[in-house]
């Protein structure tokens, strides 16, 4: 069995191709490192940070300048908690910033939370204890409801009493679209991350869904269902752009049905059964995004795209895109 010391020492194009599981111990450990990027969200990174400063299970939390050119560094400086690092990355992209961040934590699990969303009180302890549980995850994630620019609550993801999400050997479930959404409800065991590589740099989107893969190729996840995260939805998320296409998130699906360390791991015969449930799923998800911003004409682009890969997945879609509109 290859370690994750043997996949680290692997040259990139061997390290990609290799079908590693991970070795675990038979112990779950607590310590715990956030990764915050951080780019020009003066508006929001106090809220962030506090929602993670109130966590007691958290041992640090370093946040990752981007290249701010308004009052983002300043803003994290004037916070007093010995807990607080900041460290600077010269506008690299979210991707080298998390990579960068994870490079100098010193806990067991790493949780990536964006500088604009929020930490549910208790949603670290609630981790850690599904951790418990499961001593040989290399992921814990839980659910989210969503805010807007004001941090008003306009999810009702409450709603959705007894939601459960896959728990155990996902990869195959994961590789047909990101049920896990935010790195924000997750954490990931620290080795594990960086046994595969950490996140792809090469990617502009989706490279949260990438990394999941790659993880769930090497162990196993476990679902907390409780929502852990106020996720926020307005105009400057990247998701949310109005600019963006479900094109634009074509190249991860790309990288993941590119990638030996997963197809290694993906029963055989079923990839491009995934690939196209994965590119169904994100297109869904672009119509999603779009009804939420009343973008209706892109809505009904989107669910044409849905209906020529597949007309049985169209109803499903439209649902879904429904549901999205009442914020559930």
């Amino acid at each position: 069995m290859i370690t994750a010391e043997d996949v680290l020492d692997l040259p990139a194009a061997s390290r990609v191709a290799t079908p590693a599981r991970l070795p675990l111990p038979g112990h779950s450990t607590t310590s715990v490192s956030v990764v915050i990027p951080a780019k020009n969200v003066a508006a929001y990174v106090g809220d962030t940070l506090a929602s993670a400063l109130a966590q007691g299970e958290i041992n640090e939390v370093i946040v990752v300048d981007d290249g701010s050119s308004d009052n983002t560094m300043a803003i994290v400086r004037a916070i007093r908690d010995p807990r607080l690092r900041l460290l600077t990355n010269d506008s690299a992209g979210v991707s080298a910033a998390r990579n960068l961040g994870a490079r100098h934590a010193n806990g067991e699990w790493l949780l990536f939370l964006d500088a604009d969303d929020r930490l549910r009180p208790g949603a670290v302890a609630a981790l850690l204890a599904a951790a418990r549980g499961a001593p040989r995850a290399v992921l814990v994630y839980g659910d989210y409801n969503t805010i807007d620019s004001e941090g008003r609550q306009i999810g009702r993801r409450g709603l959705l009493k007894g939601r459960r999400k896959p728990s155990g050997d996902v990869l195959a479930r994961l590789a047909s679209g990101n049920f896990i959404v935010n790195g924000g409800v997750a954490l990931a065991r620290a080795e594990a991350f960086r046994a595969i590589g950490g996140f792809d740099t090469s990617l502009r989107y989706c490279e949260d869904w990438h990394c999941w893969c790659r993880l769930a190729a090497i162990g196993e996840f476990e679902f907390a269902p409780k929502l852990l995260l106020d996720y926020r939805l307005h105009t400057a998320n990247t998701m949310n752009a109005a600019v963006r296409t479900p094109k634009d998130f074509f190249p991860a699906i790309a990288r993941v049905f590119d990638d030996g360390l997963i197809l290694a791991r993906l029963p055989e015969g079923t990839a491009a059964g995934l690939r196209q449930a994965a590119e169904i799923h994100l297109v869904t998800y672009s119509a999603m995004q779009a009804i939420r911003f009343r973008r209706y004409r892109d809505v009904f682009v989107y669910l044409g795209m849905v209906g020529r890969r597949s007309l049985k997945s169209l109803p499903r879609a439209a649902i879904r895109v429904a549901l999205a509109r009442l914020g559930i």
